[in-house]
């Protein structure tokens, strides 16, 4: 295993945030971690990530593996994609790559890997209790979480975290740096009546967590984008912990 750590940034105060979360349902920490940890992050998804695709199929959502990529073919998987870019229409959809930072800790697979240091500092007491005073949720168990990687024309469409489990809230890791913002991937927030309340574009070192269910989406990475929208994701839950 590794010996580095997972450092909060020793700055931050959690009552500067408590406020606008209880008033809004929603609030940005900028520079959560230190530097450091940031930083090995950030390479850790960068150099040594094996990345699956993410997709929204007739049956559900389904994580295809770079050898499930590879027995597919190009002709295949692209029928896919554009099966799953049709549904996104009339309904919920998603195209995008991910890291199953959980499946992965628990299967032994990579250890050492930065995420799975992260997923343990997530759960251990100090940022445990950062996270409860931020949100009020003072009944949250653990925090799951997944990396993932936004490309040009990938996308997230309207849902709002309805899910199983207890979720509390939801958050964002932001991994991006220098995001311009006409090159899409924003997390919005929808009202009723389907305007935008609020958007956040994609950020380095800031999380950003939001009460559930709550209507969101990811809008679609432009095709000129020149920069990786990278991130990790989650719920804080309120169900028993995986013994």
């Amino acid at each position: 295993m590794s010996e580095r750590a997972i450092r909060l940034n020793p700055r931050l105060d959690p009552r500067d945030y408590a406020a606008a979360y209880a008033r809004d349902g929603v609030v940005q920490v900028p520079d959560l971690l230190d530097p450091d940890s940031a930083e090995w992050l950030a390479l850790a998804l960068e150099h040594d990530t094996t990345w699956s695709l993410s997709l929204k199929t007739p049956e559900g959502g389904k994580l295809f593996s770079p050898q499930e990529i590879a027995a597919l073919g190009r002709d295949e998987l692209g029928r896919r994609i554009q099966a799953a870019l049709h549904q996104a229409g009339d309904g919920f959809s998603f195209v995008y790559l991910a890291y199953p930072i959980i499946k992965a800790f628990l299967s032994g697979q990579d250890q050492g890997h930065a995420t799975h240091v992260l997923i343990q500092f997530f759960n251990d007491t100090p940022f445990m209790e950062f996270a409860k005073a931020v949100t009020g949720e003072a009944g949250v168990t653990k925090i799951d979480a997944q990396a993932t990687w936004f490309r040009p024309g990938d996308f997230l469409t309207l849902h709002d975290d309805t899910g199983e489990g207890q979720r509390r809230a939801a958050y964002t890791l932001g991994l991006t740096r220098d995001w311009r913002p006409d090159w899409g991937g924003q997390l919005l927030f929808h009202d009723p009546a389907g305007d935008i309340e609020r958007g956040f574009k994609p950020g380095f070192n800031v999380w950003t967590v939001f009460r559930t269910p709550r209507n969101h989406s990811v809008a679609q990475v432009a095709s000129y984008a020149d920069g990786k929208r990278r991130s990790i994701t989650g719920w804080l839950r309120d169900d028993p912990p995986v013994k």
